[in-house]
């Protein structure tokens, strides 16, 4: 058997190495453009603020492992094009532009996404950059040594955590985005009024709801000011996050695509082409809180995708359970946790909920020490079932928002959460844990 791998991060590292494990007589061919894979792009902005000093931390595989599993893998090498009837894929070695055909009996896509670049008059200025990938990563901290007013466009997770980072190193940020709040897709306004002012407070400057409309260089060609409709921003380095697409152009017209581009696959993670299977950011997923098909480009969900290739190549093996979208985030002492749907989001995904916020120290207030954690439980109004939930405390409480999205996939009530079993020790919570109070506040709501 014949399998091909296009593009190899998460999701495809994941795959090859499952394909090969449960199917050792594959003949597995790897083509990846980039000189690296398996980085964790989530670690750029460690990277980028020094806290992890060597990059090579980042990556948690490599080519020669793979092709020791028994791999050919192809670096630097680009799939031109793909002919789903032949079932060939055409490639380039990109330093010889050596062009050749390899069939396939399976083809597994997992070619990711790409930051967005809003068509914005002036981009083409210098030190306007993406942040993706490890050679990015390199060029914003090159770029960072000999800039002092940087500013981020777009309030999602890299956005906040690049902001922190180049805070932290004594730069002058701002932040902008076209929303009205940070992290709008993540957490809910009492929980991002919080985080709003700590931004403020550490001289962050936050241009919310503006939109970039240009972007003016000097006369060296180097960005100088980033233009909103609502007022002018001096910036001597812009880093665009305003979100992903899915790199799908190479199956387009050939299987079933949400209209962003993201390849549709079912429980088995299989596209409309049976011969044909997709994992990670080029992909939608299981959206569990509202049963539909999502883009949420997380390397969690391209890992469990990326195995789920290796299980599930020539026969049914094992079903996708669906995501939480489940995320964490360390910003300025802050630990936040979040899954599922917001109160915000809820109607997005044709969801009728009912929204509760509660607050309690997280262990007896007899104890030397404790720390308030500020919570939020999200529930169908109608069934009670929970469909999201958001934690933020000085105190780590982020692996409660894992407990949530446990609950959210196995379709827990309010009720079920208010009498949960958890254990009771004052180093650790109250006789009651905050979470079983999270949802007895619920009830009382009801």
């Amino acid at each position: 058997m014949k399998v091909v791998v296009v593009g190899c991060t998460h999701a495809g590292t994941a795959a090859v190495k499952n394909i090969l494990a449960l199917h050792p007589e594959a003949e597995v061919t790897v083509f990846e453009r980039n000189d690296n894979i398996s980085f964790l792009s989530c670690g750029i902005a460690l990277y980028v603020g020094g806290v992890v000093s060597d990059p090579k931390g980042l990556f948690y595989s490599n080519p020669e492992e793979l092709a020791s599993l028994g791999a050919t893998v192809k670096m630097e090498h680009d799939v031109t094009e793909i002919d789903v009837q032949a079932q060939k894929v055409k490639a380039k070695n990109l330093q010889t532009n050596e062009a050749f055909e390899v069939a396939y009996d399976k083809l597994v896509m997992t070619t990711g996404s790409w930051p967005i670049i809003p068509p914005i008059p002036g981009r083409e200025a210098e030190n306007i950059l993406l942040c993706k990938n490890y050679n990015q990563a390199n060029v914003i901290i090159d770029k960072a040594k000999h800039a002092q007013k940087i500013a981020i466009v777009g309030a999602g997770y890299i956005g906040i955590e690049l902001v922190e980072a180049f805070v932290e190193s004594g730069k002058e940020v701002t932040l902008i985005d076209g929303l009205d709040r940070i992290l709008n897709k993540y957490l809910d306004q009492h929980l991002t009024d919080i985080l709003e002012t700590e931004l403020k407070e550490r001289g962050v400057t936050l241009a919310l709801n503006e939109s970039v409309s240009e972007f003016k260089a000097d006369d060296q060609g180097k960005v100088q000011q980033v233009i909103t409709e609502k007022g002018s921003y001096e910036a001597d380095m812009v880093i665009m996050c305003v979100g992903f697409r899915p790199n799908t152009d190479l199956l387009k017209g050939k299987v079933e695509m949400l209209p962003n581009g993201a390849l549709i696959v079912d429980e088995y993670m299989r596209t409309s082409n049976p011969n044909i299977l997709a994992a990670g950011d080029s992909t939608v997923v299981h959206y569990n809180p509202s049963n539909l098909k999502q883009y949420i480009p997380l390397a969690t969900n391209a890992v469990r995708q990326g195995m789920l290739v290796g299980q599930n190549l020539t026969e049914e093996r094992m079903a996708y359970r669906g995501t939480q979208g489940t995320s964490g985030l360390y910003l300025f002492g802050w630990n936040i946790g979040s899954t599922g749907v917001t109160k915000t989001s809820a109607a997005l995904n044709n969801l009728e909920v009912r929204a509760v916020e509660f607050e309690d120290n997280y262990r007896p207030e007899f104890m030397p020490t404790t720390e308030k954690i500020y919570m939020q439980l999200v529930y169908e109004a109608d069934t009670h079932r929970i469909v999201g939930g958001q934690l933020m405390s000085k105190y780590d409480v982020t692996q409660s928002a894992n407990t949530l999205s446990l609950a959210i996939q196995n379709k827990m009530t309010v009720e079920d959460l208010a009498t949960a079993d958890f254990f009771f020790q004052p180093h650790f919570d109250r006789p009651w844990n905050y979470l079983n109070l999270l949802a007895q506040a619920a009830l009382a709501q009801m």
